[in-house]
């Protein structure tokens, strides 16, 4: 499956060069491979002084064993209540005792002033894996190797990969997304790898907030 950008969200690709996303991964214009997980949470603050501290050595041995970076981003959004409360209020024109009518009513504006004056937020928990067509080993040339591969690939920014390439670039990746999946599940976290329509989604939601 491949999934392309929505026309309408220019404003993204202004920020991310993000040239397609395709099973499950998404690639940049200089044809890098990322792989998004979206992960569950974990309230430090409840554990005690001792399981905190062990929780940051499993931590801590999780990064050191990877010999390849990840980035971690955490969003927070204003809590989306509409589609709920416009749920509500169709219940609302359907009921037909007047005591439950004003109730749900009543309801509705406390979830609202609620909601408005706490500001609650909900926030998203995210690992970045990435894979770069640079470090395999075929592409480990002498200079004047390199300089021409350079040159080329200036050349083909926009090609897409062959479908042996890409399927070989891609198992690495996998390989590098199952470490860090199996890794968070040793923190009691578990991640799990968003696929084309999740991806599109995310990206469009970052970069067209209000739209």
């Amino acid at each position: 499956m491949q999934t392309k950008l929505p026309k309408n969200a220019s404003s993204a690709q202004t920020f991310v060069k993000v040239k397609e996303i395709k099973d499950g991964v998404v690639i940049l214009q200089d044809n890098t491979l990322k792989s998004i997980c979206i992960c569950s949470s974990m309230n430090f603050d409840l554990l005690s002084a001792i399981e905190q501290e062990a929780v940051i050595n499993r931590f801590q041995e999780f990064l050191n064993s990877l010999d390849f970076s990840i980035q971690i981003i955490v969003t927070s959004r204003h809590f989306e209540i509409d589609t709920y409360l416009n749920q509500i209020r169709e219940l609302e024109k359907k009921q037909t005792n007047e005591l439950l009518r004003v109730q749900t009513s009543e309801y509705i504006n406390f979830v609202e002033s609620f909601v408005e004056f706490a500001n609650i937020m909900t926030k998203s928990f995210y690992v970045i894996v990435t894979f770069k067509i640079a470090e395999t080993k075929e592409e480990e040339y002498d200079f004047l190797g390199k300089l021409k591969n350079l040159m080329a690939s200036k050349k083909k920014t926009g090609e897409t990969f062959k479908a042996e390439n890409f399927n070989q670039y891609k198992a690495q990746l996998e390989q590098r997304t199952n470490l860090v999946v199996q890794g968070l599940q040793g923190l009691g976290i578990k991640a799990v790898p968003l696929n084309d329509e999740q991806l599109t989604q995310l990206f469009y939601e970052f970069y067209n907030v209000g739209k």
